[in-house]
């Protein structure tokens, strides 16, 4: 069975890979399955004429009959292939599994049914048929690590700009992991740069604004234990129509660093090992003019805190998808305030606080 592709990768080269008469795009960034439906499309239909060979129905009310219907049908005008998209097929998928199971193992025509869902289960029939005959494209969130060497690539081939790495890097701690953002930003300060190269001067310049420098203000006052000007920054930014996903995107991103030095100096300690606190920043990839100043953020913050980052940033990436009923600003609070709290405020007994000795 072969396995979903990043839609990252497909996107980098998808000459190189043929549409199938199913596939499946499955994630959680807009952005990415956006994209992938752009390309997918020129790839089948091609021309000018693409749109009158193109349908697309919502999965919630949609037909398997109508859907078929509208594979097999000849447009008067673009040519004799079709494409059906279904858009939130999660439902649709549902109703009519064992029957998709069927089309994918005997597909008529010459028509693409692209599935557009959250997720599908890769213990169902269905993910192994269509990773054994169809194209899986995975378009979840990518890591924020992985992202400024990708950027350098979608800079050149989406916007003919030439990104550098270092560029690249800044962009993400200025805007976070919201490639949505991220590729607006780009196509904006392409415009700029002399011959449509970005240069790191020209992100410092012109990338986030106030906004930006509002969020590391926010997180300063946070890792001082400042929770009143930290919870009245992050007022300010979603007041100004800053998305919570968004916000958590920069906040993560900082915040991973310290997780990563704090997991650091565990292990080597684990190992019997000694690893000082400024050779382990070095290790997580913090620069060094910044060093010192998380240097003091981690002591600040405790070992016990610090190993916690990683799940209270994961919990509050479910929650903001979802899996809380509280309005994401409360959801960002609670971090905010998880990070601010002075170690004597929070209980080592309880799970959301400091683990014990």
């Amino acid at each position: 069975m072969s396995k979903p592709i990043a839609a990252t990768d497909y996107l980098s080269k998808p000459q190189k890979i043929r549409p199938r008469p199913v596939c499946v795009v499955l994630g959680d960034d807009a952005f990415l399955k956006r994209e992938v439906l752009r390309v997918l499309r020129a790839a089948v239909l091609g021309g000018e004429d693409a749109e009158f060979s193109l349908s697309t129905v919502e999965g919630r009310s949609a037909t398997l009959g109508d859907v078929l219907d509208e594979l097999a049908t000849v447009a008067m005008f673009g040519g004799d292939r079709r494409m059906v998209v279904v858009e939130a097929a999660d439902e649709f998928i549902s109703r009519y599994r064992a029957e998709l199971e069927d089309y994918v193992a005997a597909p008529s025509g010459s028509g693409v049914l692209v599935l557009e869902v959250k997720s599908l289960p890769a213990n169902t029939r269905l993910y192994k048929a269509v990773a054994a005959e169809g194209l899986l494209i995975d378009a979840s969130a990518p890591q924020p690590a992985k992202l400024p060497k990708w950027l350098v690539g979608w800079a050149q081939s989406r916007h003919q700009a030439r990104l550098s790495t270092a560029a690249a890097e800044l962009l993400v701690e200025a805007v976070g992991s919201e490639l949505g953002l991220l590729d607006q930003e780009i196509a904006r300060v392409a415009l700029l740069g002399t011959d449509r190269q970005i240069t790191p001067e020209l992100v410092r310049q012109h990338v986030g604004g106030w906004r930006t420098q509002t969020t590391w203000e926010m997180l300063d006052a946070a890792m001082a234990g400042n929770v009143a000007a930290a919870l009245g920054q992050l007022d300010r930014l979603l007041g100004a129509g800053e998305q919570p996903i968004g916000l958590l995107g920069q906040i993560g991103f900082s915040l991973r660093r310290l997780a990563a030095t704090t997991r650091i100096v565990l292990n080597a300690e684990h190992e019997g090992r000694r690893v000082p606190l400024r050779q382990a920043l070095e290790r997580a990839g913090v620069k060094p003019f910044l060093i010192k100043k998380l240097e003091g953020q981690l002591r600040r913050l405790g070992r016990h805190r610090g190993s916690q980052l990683y799940d209270w940033l994961l919990q509050a990436d479910m929650d903001l998808k979802g899996a809380s009923p509280a309005p994401p600003q409360i959801i960002l609070e609670r971090l905010i305030v998880r990070v601010a709290a002075p170690v004597g405020m929070i209980d080592p007994r309880k799970k959301e606080g400091t683990a014990p000795r």
